[in-house]
């Protein structure tokens, strides 16, 4: 049994907290928010999980009791704990995205490795099952020709009333580096990196916000595919994300849990089960299982010895996507990474 620090007990607190109670890995040991009064309402609202809280990520850094800290912050206030606890020595298991900019992200990924203090990142979709069902079925249907991605998701207006969400000061940006970027890096883990980008973003009518929350954008693909993406949070009431791969010998369409192949010999599978990713107006409407698998996983990298199963520098892969884009929506015009 690992024993797991949590620092930062926003919105994401929950899942976190109902994942370790399920978890017979890793355990709770503190946690820790700015507020007295949020450590109070996580401790009442997980008494089962037996956790302590903690006045500072000082006090995190020199308890001997914990194995491995949990960062769940906003982006804006990670750089100044993140070097305590590399200080310490304690790994670090932390929320997307790594930082809010990509030279950020990658100082941060630095900072780690050159310590020698393992550090992973929760990009849980790369966790669920059906995952593997499809890398297992990828060989088969031949090399990559197209891909197609969708985020139509859903926030109100009140999602984004919190003070910071949806800026580039707190956040890093919108829809691309809040939401899509899990979908955007279980695709590059299939699809391996973009070299060229074209996109368009925008702030819709719908929402009152500094950074976007509309893109579409073209890809090439270093293997010689292409690709579309079309990533929002104005998409009512909220669909599940969709990655569709368009094999030489058949396509493969991944919608939340549901796996199809369709092949071009005329046969076809489904496999998988529906399941909720958090895509309409409750963004915390899905399972704690990924999350769960995440820092089990983490908690075993740490005793193997090995790389968890994301990396920081892993995770810099769809930074560097983001940034991409970004700069082309700007630019109005192709950018290759």
């Amino acid at each position: 049994m690992m024993r797991a620090a949590l620092i930062g007990l926003g919105m994401v607190s929950r899942t976190y907290g109902d994942a370790i109670l399920n978890s017979p890995q890793v355990s709770l040991s503190r946690v820790h928010a700015r507020s007295a009064e949020s450590r109070a309402a996580f401790l009442a609202r997980w008494p089962d999980l037996g956790a302590r809280e903690a006045a500072s990520v000082t006090e995190i850094a020199a308890d001997p009791e914990v194995d491995f800290a949990i960062l769940t912050t906003p982006p804006n206030a990670r750089s100044g704990i993140v070097a305590e606890l590399v200080r310490a020595g304690k790994p670090i298991l932390m929320e997307k995205p790594v930082e809010r900019t990509l030279a950020a992200a990658e100082e941060l990924v630095m900072t780690c490795e050159e310590a020698g203090v393992p550090l992973g990142i929760v990009l849980q979709h790369r966790a669920r099952p059906i995952v593997a069902d499809l890398r297992a079925r990828m060989r088969a249907l031949g090399p990559l020709r197209m891909a197609e991605v969708n985020v139509p998701w859903w926030r109100d207006q009140a999602y984004y009333d919190e003070p910071g969400r949806g800026s580039y000061a707190r956040d890093g940006g919108g829809v691309l580096i809040s939401q899509a970027i899990h979908t955007l890096d279980l695709m590059l883990s299939l699809t391996g990196p973009v070299t060229e980008v074209s996109a368009m973003a925008a702030t819709t009518g719908f929402h009152r916000m500094e950074a976007e929350d509309f893109v579409c954008a073209g890809l090439r693909f270093a293997g010689g595919a292409v690709g579309q993406l079309f990533a929002t949070t104005a998409s009512f009431p909220g669909r599940g994300e969709t990655i569709t791969l368009h094999f030489a010998k058949g396509s493969a369409h991944l919608e939340a849990g549901v796996l199809r192949i369709d092949r071009h010999d005329g046969t076809s599978e489904t496999v998988g089960r529906a399941a909720s990713s958090g895509a309409g107006a409750d963004p915390m409407a899905f399972t704690s299982d990924w999350h769960r698998a995440v820092i089990e996983d983490f908690a075993d990298s740490l005793s193997q010895g090995r790389p968890p199963l994301v990396t920081g520098r892993d995770a810099l892969g769809v930074h560097r996507l983001i940034d991409a884009l970004e700069r082309s929506a700007q630019a109005g015009g192709t950018v290759t990474l």
